[in-house]
């Protein structure tokens, strides 16, 4: 459906402290020769400043100087690069414990989660937390890439015992999609180049990969859905009954000429036109941004939605939600905050708190449901108004919603509607 030239693939990097996303990911942008000459003299005469042996590739991302000095990635670092074929967005986050919020919203858009591996350390409790916080949030492709494989003597059986523990525990996961690919990010192997000191590993480079993954179908096509986010009305004399509604496809194909149903009022009418900054289009589709002009002339507004009369959003106040909690305040039982869901805003109260996660051993505690700083919950929130919604498994724009204080206009919390 669309140009694969120009399609943007977004991924997120996660793993323990000190497995080699960093490097990983210097090695992706060097390999790929997306960095600037001046760049790699910079930090290369770091690296020889600091006294360590050949180029240090992991100080292109540590972008934050209190991370250089620490050695540590501790907030989301945005980095983008392209190939010939794709244009990437790389959320590198953190590993430690206490930036699980931090992981949460960096992966929150990703198409592909790169989960790293010590080949030394195997499994570590990181990575499951990142396993599970990749199902959480549906990432639709999972690779596993199991790095420092030159400090196993690049050796088969380290690679095949990783493979098969991460696969036995994925299991019990919502993960449709897993690719596992034997690295090492200082050396090179795999990473944008084959290894030769692989040769029984026949798979794809991780360049490779991330160039060909087919994302197309990660968006749901099946159920329209058109958060309204503006309306347009010049009120000149060129355009004097011109009418539009502005927004981003959230879901589903719209034609001209389609049936559409309006909601909160339930109205039905037809699709004029479909207009983008380029000029009029047949049809729109996830992710584009558009301006739809419809057949009869109805009041709608921001927060309003368009969708299919036979395909509706659960339109409901009380909302059931898996939720991360980013404050460093806990969440209040009945406590009021703001609610943002697609273009609308309503006000909530917690209604109910259902359980607490460990997100090691996925027990539910139904016991202590205070949810502190980075605890994932399940919680029941009662909205001042109804809100249109799909399960965040159907469709992750239309599932999805944060929280913001009043007081402090802070974003305290992401959920994921169930």
């Amino acid at each position: 459906m669309t140009d694969q030239s120009t399609e943007l693939l977004r991924f997120s990097t996660a793993g323990s402290v000190d497995d080699g996303k960093s490097t990983l990911i210097g090695r992706l942008l060097y390999d790929s020769k997306s960095i600037f000459e001046d760049q790699y003299e910079q930090i290369k005469a770091t690296s020889e400043r600091r006294g360590e042996e050949g180029v240090n590739l992991a100080l292109l991302t540590d972008g934050l100087k209190s991370e250089r000095e620490q050695g540590i990635t501790i907030d989301v670092a945005y980095r983008y690069f392209a190939t010939p074929k794709r244009k990437f967005i790389i959320a590198d986050t953190p590993g430690h414990i206490q930036y699980t919020r931090n992981m949460v919203t960096g992966a929150s858009t990703a198409n592909v989660a790169l989960i790293l591996i010590d080949a030394r350390n195997g499994i570590v409790e990181q990575t499951r937390r990142h396993a599970f916080i990749s199902s959480l949030l549906q990432i639709p492709h999972i690779v596993v890439c199991i790095n420092k494989m030159d400090l196993v003597d690049y050796e088969e059986s380290a690679f095949e015992k990783i493979r098969d523990e991460f696969s036995k525990f994925s299991n019990k996961l919502d993960v449709k999609d897993i690719h596992f690919i034997p690295i090492s990010a200082l050396k090179g192997d795999n990473v944008v180049d084959r290894s030769e000191n692989m040769p029984w590993y026949d798979g794809q480079t991780l360049m490779y990969y991330l160039e060909n993954v087919h994302i197309g179908s990660d968006h749901n096509l099946i159920d329209c859905r058109f958060p309204v986010q503006f309306v347009i009305r010049p009120y000149n004399d060129d355009f004097h009954d011109y009418r539009g509604y502005a927004g981003r496809v959230a879901g589903g194909v719209f034609k001209k000429g389609d049936d559409v149903l309006l909601l909160p009022s339930g109205f039905t009418t037809r699709i004029a036109k479909i207009e983008t900054h380029d000029g009029e289009v047949q049809e729109a589709f996830p992710p584009m941004s558009v301006t739809i002009r419809l057949e009869d002339d109805f009041d709608l507004g921001r927060g309003d939605m368009i969708v299919r009369p036979n395909n509706k959003p659960d339109v409901a106040q009380d909302i059931d939600a898996m939720i991360c909690w980013f404050n460093e305040g806990p969440m209040l039982n009945r406590g009021k905050y703001t609610i943002m869901h697609t273009t609308q805003q309503a006000r909530c109260i917690v209604k109910e708190v259902r359980y607490t996660l460990d997100i090691n051993t996925l027990h539910r505690n139904q016991e202590d449901l205070q949810v502190k700083m980075n605890d994932i919950a399940r919680v029941v929130l009662r909205t001042t108004k109804p809100l249109f919604t799909d399960e965040y498994r159907k469709n992750r724009i239309t599932g999805s919603f944060i929280l913001i204080d009043e007081g402090t206009n802070n974003t305290v919390g992401a959920g994921m509607i169930i």
